[in-house]
């Protein structure tokens, strides 16, 4: 565990934290910062180094939680401000590093700045949106949740969201919107936050003439060139601070333009979705991992690894599918599911992101192996994008399995607010503690022995359906992606595997760290 260390966001174990979902401290079925303090001795025994903190902030949670109306305080059904100091102390006190996730592009239409902005067509804070006059929508941009971005206030006069209708877009070209995110990450790096999360990086700046979306030309609301000005100031005050990172979401297919935001007087690290959208495939899994590290050692910044989040289907489930990848555009709810085989998968895939050099991120619950829950009755799905594109999120986020044979297994002691599967009675913390063979022991111990020096990664060869690379002179990572057993390169130890082993044969879908 890098622990308290100097650039710790450069080969850090990073949990993400849920809020919601994570654990209930009050016992009204939503999970809450309660909750979180007292479990910290869970991650604390897991060895991970830094805690990835999903929004917390006052929200009519119209998306749960991302549509924010102030980036200051709590939501009472989290918390308290008090309570979220105190937990960044003590998290501190065990070796763990609180992250902050901070929702630039846009902010709740409950929001102080918008309901203003609404009262008054001469008010000040009609210039921190995007109102435009029109007798029609003013364009037939598409959001990121499907449907459009626009909704009309009157006769003539519309805003622009990207998202949904409740989260209005900011006018990053304003003085204003700057310098108040500005205030924002100082209030929170004041606090001892020690890290930001910056959600949606790339979708600040909007083209003012709107132009449609077309294929040969620059997108009118996708990594424009002008935002990489905001980083630019924020990292001046990051470096204000000791040892701040600034963690940017991008979704960013060129390889060129994301590592544009990990210039040196940019942001310290940036999400890799490559590998997350991956077959499990050992030519395209090559392909992403030799991909990630050359774009990262050319700009000198850390790769990062990540199979799962809050937005994406549980990676036990897609990696027990005919079809392993993801993205946004092909909906995977309700296909046929090998959870045995996923499960497999997901065992190995740990073992493949937890030796690559970098950072490494963990969902909360992938140390339990959970998998989606896609039998949430449509009645109580809460996610908006399932309303605008048939996919809903709702399924990676049910609340953790921490004890007992049945639901709400100690999460709370009310009904949770997305429904557990009973089948989920074998994956609870209690139930994988102590047993050598569960998804958490497997876990706990790779982060144990996850200590490298050396930051290169050397292939070895031994096939073509094989993924094998040292790190430094004695360490190996080996993981079989062909369908029958392979021989085990000539080793003196076994330190971990994902599955049992064949004798000196690697078993199919299986990893395993060697001590060379």
């Amino acid at each position: 565990m890098s622990g308290m260390t100097e650039q710790w966001w450069r080969d850090a174990v990073i949990y993400q934290v849920y809020p919601r979902s994570f654990a209930d401290g009050n016992g009204d079925g939503v999970g809450d910062v309660a909750g979180i303090r007292a479990r910290l001795g869970h991650l604390r025994d897991l060895g991970v180094d830094a805690i990835w903190m999903s929004p917390w902030y006052p929200s009519p949670m119209a998306d749960a939680g991302y549509d924010v109306s102030d980036f200051r305080d709590i939501d009472p059904v989290f918390g308290t401000l008090a309570e979220a100091e105190a937990l960044i102390t003590e998290a501190h006190e065990c070796g763990i590093r609180i992250i902050i996730d901070i929702v630039p592009n846009h902010v709740s239409s409950e929001h102080p700045w918008f309901k203003a902005a609404l009262k008054s067509e001469s008010a000040k804070e009609r210039d921190y949106f995007w109102f435009r006059k029109s007798q029609n929508m003013p364009t037939n941009w598409t959001g990121e949740f499907g449907g459009t971005t626009w909704t009309r206030i009157d006769d003539d006069t519309w805003y622009l969201h990207l998202f949904t209708p409740e989260q209005p877009d900011l006018n990053w070209e304003h003085p204003d919107v700057q310098a108040e995110f500005e205030s924002i990450l100082r209030f929170w790096f004041d606090r001892g936050a020690d890290g930001i999360r910056i959600d949606s990086a790339a979708l600040l700046f909007k083209d003012p003439e709107l132009p449609e979306v077309t294929g040969g030309e620059p997108h009118p609301f996708h990594d424009l060139d002008a935002v990489h000005g905001v980083y630019r100031a924020w990292r001046r005050i990051a470096d204000e601070y000791s040892d701040r990172a600034l963690i940017g979401e991008v979704w960013m297919p060129d390889v060129e333009r994301f590592t544009n935001y990990l210039r040196p007087d940019e942001l310290h690290a940036a999400f890799n979705f490559d590998l997350l959208g991956c077959a499990w495939d050992p030519y395209k899994m090559r392909l992403s991992i030799n991909r990630t590290l050359e774009s990262h050692a050319h700009i000198g910044a850390p790769p990062t690894w990540v199979l799962s989040n809050h937005d994406v289907t549980r990676h036990v489930t897609r990696y027990g599918r005919a079809d392993t990848t993801f993205s946004f555009e092909n909906n995977l709810d309700g296909t046929p599911v090998d959870l045995e085989l996923g499960t497999r998968r997901a065992r190995a895939a740990a073992l493949l992101t937890l030796s690559l050099p970098g950072s490494a991120y963990v969902y909360q619950g992938e140390e339990l192996g959970l998998w989606e829950n896609e039998t949430i009755p449509a009645d109580q799905l809460q996610d908006p994008m399932y309303a605008r594109r048939g996919h809903s999120r709702d399924g990676c986020r049910v609340p953790l399995p921490w004890s007992g044979d049945e639901p709400p297994y100690a999460f709370s002691r009310a009904e949770p607010w997305l429904p557990q599967p009973a089948e989920w009675k074998d994956r609870t913390v209690q139930a994988q503690t102590g047993d050598p063979s569960s998804m958490l022991e497997l876990y706990r111990t790779a982060i144990r022995l996850r200590e490298f020096t050396d930051q290169h990664l050397t292939w070895l060869d031994l096939g073509a359906e094989v993924l094998a690379y040292t790190r430094g002179t004695d360490f190996a990572c080996v993981l079989n992606l062909s369908g029958v057993p392979v021989p085990l390169p000539e080793h003196q130890a076994i330190l971990l595997a994902s599955s049992p082993l064949d004798g000196a044969l690697l078993p199919r879908d299986t990893a395993v760290w060697l001590r060379l």
